[in-house]
C-alpha cells in the first residue's frame, strides 16, 4: 500500500515476527557463547544464571525457529534467487560503497538479503537437529555416542555461520543502508528510498496496488 510520499514495506505482523526473531537470537547467541567457554560465563550469569540459561536456551531455540519458519512461509516467494540477483550481486562492490546508482534493479529483496535469509533458514534448521541430540544426549545409548560429538560439530559450524550472517545484517541494516533500520520499525519507508534500493518491487505495488506480500 501506497500513501502519499512513503510506501508500506513491512506489515505489522512483519515487524513483530522479525523482531521476535532477532531477541530469541540475541539471547542464544549470548548464552550459547557462555556455554562455549567458561570465560565468557559471565554472561549467563548476567542472564540469569547457569541453571536459567541451560533451561531457556533450548526454549527459545525453539522460538527462534519458529519464527523463521514464518518468515519462510511468508516470504518464500520474494527469496527466490533469480538473473536479476546474480547481476546485483556481482555489483555487490557498488553496493558496499553505497553507490546505489550502479546497482540493477531489484525487487522487495536483494541479493545480500536473500542468502541472509537462507543462511538464517537453514543453519536454524541444523542448530535444531544438533541442539536436540545435545539436549536429550542422556538417552542416546553408547553404541551412538558419536552422534552426540556430530552435533556438537555441526552446532558451532551452524553457529558461526549464522553469527557471521547476524552481524553483516545488523551493520549493513544500520550502518550502510540509511533508512533500512527504521523500515522494520515504523514499517514504511520514503518513495524515493523505494526507488533507489527496491525500484521493480516499487514499479510492482504501484502497479498492483497492492501491500506486501
Amino acid at each position: 500500500m501506497t500513501t502519499g510520499d512513503t510506501v508500506l514495506r513491512y506489515t505489522l505482523k512483519e515487524r513483530v515476527v522479525h523482531w521476535l526473531a532477532a531477541l530469541t537470537y540475541i539471547y542464544l547467541l549470548l548464552t550459547g557463547l557462555a556455554f562455549f567457554s567458561p570465560n565468557l560465563w559471565w554472561l549467563a550469569v548476567i542472564l540469569g544464571g547457569g541453571p536459567v540459561s541451560r533451561f531457556w536456551h533450548p526454549v527459545l531455540g525453539l522460538a527462534f525457529l519458529l519464527t523463521v519458519a514464518w518468515m519462510w512461509m511468508a516470504w518464500r516467494r520474494d527469496m527466490r534467487l533469480t538473473e536479476t540477483d546474480r547481476r546485483w550481486a556481482k555489483a555487490i562492490a557498488d553496493y558496499i560503497r553505497n553507490e546505489d546508482e550502479n546497482l540493477p534493479a531489484v525487487e522487495r529483496f536483494n541479493s545480500g538479503q536473500k542468502q541472509f535469509f537462507w543462511v538464517m533458514f537453514l543453519g536454524g534448521w541444523a542448530l535444531l537437529a544438533s541442539g536436540l541430540v545435545l539436549w536429550f544426549t542422556d538417552g542416546l545409548p553408547w553404541s551412538l555416542r558419536w552422534l552426540r560429538y556430530a552435533a556438537v560439530l555441526v552446532h558451532a559450524i551452524a553457529f558461526l555461520f549464522t553469527v557471521a550472517g547476524f552481524i553483516v545484517h545488523v551493520y549493513m541494516g544500520t550502518a550502510v543502508v540509511r533508512g533500512g533500520f527504521s523500515s522494520v520499525i515504523r514499517g514504511e519507508v520514503s518513495r524515493a528510498w523505494a526507488r533507489t534500493h527496491h525500484r521493480l518491487w516499487l514499479e510492482r505495488i504501484e502497479r498492483e496496488g497492492t501491500t506486501p506480500r
